[in-house]
């Protein structure tokens, strides 16, 4: 898992083909600003032309000129405005698209991220990422381009026409701007910083804020709401001060382009009116009133920049923290010649596997081989920490063997699709999770376009139809946020009805019923035990009870296979499976 580091230049070429799809709407939203800049432009040269006309010869101020620069300034104002109108709408509709898109393929890679990953990721703030970091990236990729365009045509125009009536006082006026323009770009990129710090806060917050909520029974049995308040306000507290920092950093930079604008207004005063004064560089009272004008819309262009300076920043932050993401590679993957694994009967075969996890130097497991046949039925017991849940989580390629290989059918997991792999595996797990949403889905969930027959037969295979059929709206019954309204063991025939209707060839049960009743227990474990017929079945049970009909038990610990061999055997030879089973069933 690696992560490349990006500057500002390289955030903005990973974005850039984000456009490619939209590049004609961005030419017309562009011509479109383009023609609204030259609205702007045409009237200061109209003034300067009715002025002129006024204070040169005011007999050739006639009717028919001043009637033909309102009509010509009409003409560009409704240009204008339809101008506008499509900057606005279609502008903002490709900035919402550019943000869907990136939405769409941040999702698309979170889902290839292996389990590695989200061992140590915070669900609020991958969350964070995801939603509320794309949020202005619309408004950055509407208007970034369209303002620094829109500023780009009248700061070469203005010069033009400018340099045309006096160069030395276009030259004095513009001279104000390369250090205003650095002042500006140090409190950007410090701006830049703290907007960062921000969304890095934001993420955290809604981690917390998550932890918190589903773990609201916890907090209300252990009366511990004064904790988790004290907990949020300590991070509200810490987006407080940044916010403030970037805040402060925002009036400095606003501040500074106010004294600059002021800067500018006064040396357009000042020397333009000792120009006239003096009767030099040929300025006249209409070319003075148009520099006032041409500066005044130049600094609105400015102005415009500057107000958008925090979106133009927190757009750039979003996109940042998008390419953090994207740039982590996922440890696991499809080998480029993988081959679809198909027909599976069930055989698995690990040769020589080690495993240690990647914070960790020190090995889980240790050249481990084991043989399984198709249909064989493994029990998986021991002390906690031999690897049991590790050993059967390398078969589906949740994790990646550190050395050796596992074979399926004879083939190496490595080179076959992880899709065509997981499809043959059905995981039935002690922690059960349910998608917020009906009885009916989350059955579903299982195999895509299942009939309602299919659903049915699932339930009824896993013993769950009779307590389905009795809720007030059956298999239409919502099942709440990881399905709250539901009991553990109604939680875990659901998750069994799924795995029934997925029909996997290979099957993991890891502690299925370890959370369990006994009565609960005992539904689900015939359940699991119709569900096992036939497959090649991984148990990991630590009440030993219920895997004493295993073909095979296996005790793991950190040595590896310490025992192997049937219930009977296993007690028989008053190792540690018979401890392990005497200490059970004296509890």
């Amino acid at each position: 898992m690696s992560v490349k580091k990006t500057g500002k230049m390289g955030l903005l070429k990973r974005f850039l083909p984000y456009y490619k799809k939209y590049k004609w709407i961005l030419v017309f939203d562009l011509f479109c600003a383009a023609l609204t800049t030259v609205c702007e432009l045409v009237l200061p040269m109209l003034v300067r032309e009715i002025t002129g006309a006024a204070s040169s010869e005011p007999m050739s101020l006639t009717l028919e000129l001043i009637l033909r620069c309102g009509i010509l300034y009409l003409v560009l104002r409704l240009i204008d405005t339809a101008a506008n109108y499509y900057m606005a709408s279609i502008g903002h509709i490709m900035g919402t698209r550019l943000e869907t898109d990136m939405r769409k393929d941040l999702f698309g890679h979170l889902q290839k991220l292996s389990f590695s990953y989200y061992d140590s990721a915070k669900v609020g703030t991958l969350m964070s990422r995801i939603t509320s970091d794309l949020f202005d990236v619309t408004e950055f990729a509407h208007h970034c381009p369209e303002e620094f365009f829109i500023a780009g045509i009248k700061i070469v125009c203005s010069f033009i026409l400018l340099s045309s009536i006096n160069i030395w006082m276009t030259l004095i006026v513009f001279a104000v701007l390369p250090p205003m323009l650095i002042v500006l770009w140090f409190f950007n990129n410090r701006m830049k910083e703290g907007f960062r710090d921000s969304r890095k806060q934001v993420g955290e917050l809604n981690s917390q804020i998550e932890d918190s909520l589903l773990g609201i029974r916890v907090v209300k049995s252990f009366a511990n709401e004064s904790v988790e308040e004290e907990k949020f306000k300590e991070g509200n507290t810490k987006f407080l001060k940044i916010k403030s920092r970037v805040y402060r950093i925002m009036a400095s930079f606003q501040a500074s382009t106010r004294l600059f604008e002021g800067i500018m207004y006064i040396v357009v005063v000042v020397v333009g009116a000792l120009f006239i004064m003096k009767g030099e560089g040929g300025i006249t009272v209409a070319d003075y009133m148009a520099y006032l004008m041409f500066v005044s819309t130049l600094l609105t262009s400015i102005r415009r920049i500057v107000e958008f300076a925090e979106q133009f920043q927190r757009g750039l932050t979003g996109i940042e923290r998008f390419c953090e993401i994207m740039d982590i590679e996922p440890e696991i993957a499809d080998a480029p010649d993988a081959v679809e694994l198909s027909d599976v009967k069930g055989d698995i075969e690990f040769k020589n596997v080690s495993f240690h996890y990647e914070t960790e130097s020190k090995n889980v497991i240790t050249e481990l081989d084991l043989d399984v046949k198709a249909g064989e039925s493994i029990a998986l017991v021991g002390p906690s920490g031999g690897g049991k849940t590790t050993l059967c989580s390398l078969i589906p390629r949740f994790y990646e063997t550190s050395d050796g290989e596992i074979l399926v059918d004879g083939k190496n997991i490595k080179n076959v699709t992880m899709a065509s792999l997981r499809e043959s595996i059905g995981v039935v797990a002690q922690d059960v999770y349910l998608f917020s949403g009906s009885i009916r889905e989350n059955i579903a969930y299982g195999k895509e376009n299942a009939t309602d027959e299919e659903i049915r037969e699932a339930a009824r295979l896993a013993g769950a139809d009779e307590f389905i059929d009795a809720l007030p709206d059956g298999y239409d019954t919502y099942v709440g946020e990881r399905g709250v309204k539901l009991s553990g063991g109604q939680k875990q025939r659901i998750s069994i009805a799924r795995v029934f209707l997925k029909n996997p060839p290979i099957l993991i049960l890891d502690e299925a019923t370890s959370a369990l009743d006994n009565e609960s227990e005992r539904l689900v474990q015939r359940s699991l035990e119709a569900l096992a017929k036939g497959r090649t079945t991984f148990t990991i049970a630590h009440r030993l009870t219920t895997v004493r009909n295993a073909d095979r038990i296996l005790v793991l610990t950190e040595n590896g296979i310490e025992e192997s061999g049937r219930h009977e055997e296993l007690l028989a030879r008053g190792g540690l499976y018979s401890e392990l089973y005497k200490m059970y069933s004296s509890i």
